[in-house]
This record gives C-alpha cells, sequence and structure tokens, in this order.
C-alpha cells in the first residue's frame, strides 16, 4: 500500500511541474494587448505596465528580469485591467520581454549636483501656523467639560458618603402642631374604631393624639406622665384655663375608665370625648403669625 502511495506521490508531483511548465510556456508565447505609463524613467522611479483583458496573466516571476523588476500586482476596479507596478535601477536601454512582444524601456541617471556652485541650505523649521478662534474654543469647552464631569463626581461622592441626596428638594414648612392634632383626630373618627367594637383602642389613640400635642406646643412630656400628672403639669402652662382644664380632665378621665376599669361607655359619651379633644385643642392652639392657608386648615368637620 505504501508503495502505491509514493508512486502515486512522486506522479503528481511530475504533472504539477509540467503544468507549470506548459503555463510558463503559454505566458511566454501569448500575445497580450498592453500599454507602459512611460517608457522612460528615472532610476528607481516606476511605471506601470497595464494589460487589457486575457485569458491568462503573467506573473512577477515572468516578467521580471536582470534589468527590469516587476514590483507589485492588482486589478483596475474600474476598468478591469491587469497592472504592475515595474522598476529598474540600472542604468541604460533595457528589453523588457512580455509575452512574445518587447519594448525598450530608457533607465536615466540621476543628475549629478554641483555641491560647490549650488546653494544648499539646511531643512526649514517647521512653520507654526497660530491658533484660530475656533480651535481655542473647542480646546477650552472641552477642558470645561471635564472639570465640570470632576466636580459632579467628586460631590456625588461626598454626598453618598454623607448619606444626603443628591438632588435637594425643598420641602414644605411643617404644619403647626394644632393644625397636624385636628387632622389626626379627623382621620381617627373617620376609622369608626369605637363602632367596630374597639373601643380601648380609640380612646388610646384620642389621648396619644392630645398628649403629643402638648408635648409639641407646651413641652409636657405627657406621653410619660399619667393622667393626674398631666393635669398638675398643665396648671402651670400659659393656656391654662377651666374651661381647658375642665376638657383635659373629663377626656383623660374616660380613657382611664375604658382602659384601666374596662368600662364601657354610652355611645355618646365617645363622640363625646372626640368633641372634648377637639375642643381643648382649638382653645389652647397658640395664635399663628400668619394665617393657615387652605392646605393647613384640619381636615376636619368637628367644629
Amino acid at each position: 500500500m505504501k508503495k502505491y502511495l509514493f508512486i502515486f506521490l512522486i506522479l503528481a508531483s511530475y504533472g504539477a511541474a509540467l503544468m507549470a511548465q506548459d503555463s510558463l510556456a503559454t505566458t511566454q508565447t501569448a500575445r497580450f494587448q498592453f500599454r507602459l505609463d512611460s517608457t522612460t524613467l528615472m532610476l528607481g522611479d516606476q511605471t506601470t505596465l497595464t494589460i487589457e483583458h486575457s485569458a491568462i496573466y503573467p506573473t512577477l516571476e515572468d516578467l521580471t528580469n536582470n534589468d527590469i523588476v516587476a514590483v507589485r500586482q492588482w486589478t483596475d476596479s474600474a476598468s478591469g485591467a491587469f497592472c504592475t507596478a515595474l522598476t529598474s535601477f540600472e542604468e541604460g536601454e533595457h528589453w523588457f520581454h512580455i509575452g512574445q512582444d518587447s519594448v525598450l524601456i530608457t533607465v536615466l541617471d540621476v543628475p549629478n549636483v554641483d555641491t560647490t556652485s549650488t546653494n544648499i541650505r539646511d531643512i526649514a523649521n517647521i512653520l507654526r501656523q497660530p491658533y484660530t478662534f475656533g480651535e481655542i474654543a473647542k480646546v477650552v469647552g472641552i477642558v470645561l467639560g471635564i472639570l465640570a464631569l470632576v466636580a459632579a463626581i467628586v460631590f456625588i461622592i461626598i454626598r453618598l458618603k454623607r448619606h444626603k441626596p443628591l438632588i435637594h428638594i425643598p420641602q414644605a414648612p411643617p404644619l403647626p402642631a394644632d393644625v397636624r392634632a385636628l387632622n389626626a383626630l379627623e382621620d381617627l373618627r373617620q376609622q369608626q374604631l369605637w363602632q367596630q367594637g374597639q373601643v380601648k383602642e380609640y380612646h388610646t389613640q384620642l389621648t396619644d393624639i392630645v398628649r403629643n400635642y402638648l408635648e409639641e406646643t407646651y413641652n409636657i412630656p405627657s406621653t410619660e406622665m399619667t393622667s393626674d400628672q398631666t393635669l398638675d403639669a398643665f396648671h402651670g402652662c400659659s393656656a391654662f384655663s377651666e374651661e381647658s382644664d375642665s376638657l383635659l380632665r373629663q377626656m383623660l378621665q374616660t380613657a382611664d375608665m375604658v382602659k384601666f376599669a374596662k368600662s364601657q361607655p354610652q355611645p355618646y359619651q365617645h363622640d363625646l370625648s372626640m368633641t372634648q379633644a377637639v375642643s381643648f385643642i382649638k382653645l389652647t392652639a397658640p395664635k399663628h403669625e400668619e394665617p393657615a392657608t387652605e392646605t393647613e386648615q384640619p381636615k376636619s368637620n368637628l367644629d
């Protein structure tokens, strides 16, 4: 088997060599329609050989001899012609052979320069043109953009480290304590807790609203006090009056009866406690410097 394979490789190589010789012979004996850009060139310059459409084309090896050297080949995309760049480094007249044709190419030597009679100068320095306004503005814009980007990054990092929002949104001033208390009472009324059997929860929330109001408005820590302590502290308050004291006392006593004695007040007493809380806040609310706007008015109709 190896013997047959060896014989096959020998035959294939021999056939390829014959085909190459045939191709070379065909190229050397063919007639081409061609033209040269110039038949006269300076030593080392190039001229282009253009071959019109043909079935075969000579290679760089086919077109190179001792005097003429084929440098590179390409196809003109516009005309489809086959082009070859030729050059020579031998002065004189040289016959260039292409297929069955020959062309005489004359290669001229570079003329000698008499340095004694010619003033040879050094290479001139690079001329620097002044910058235009557009070029300066472009550079300045880029620099300012970079600085702005760096400043933005630094600002974001600082805000994030301090746990602050990136964008500060102005917030409306908080509502006065009495307005917030009245709004909370209206919300409690609309929940209808005591109507659903949650009597203790109802009175607990109601008194908590009033206690928070006292703490925010008059610095009475009522949420940490008993009802009696709250009443005693309120006696020394600037808003104290017999009427306000009576309203606060009745409301707190009713709530204590519900929370600690598990009393079950009559339905009217639940509404009465709400009315007492609203009246107490309105009676003791400090006067505001500016009249409350519509949005600052309590949501309730507990008047």
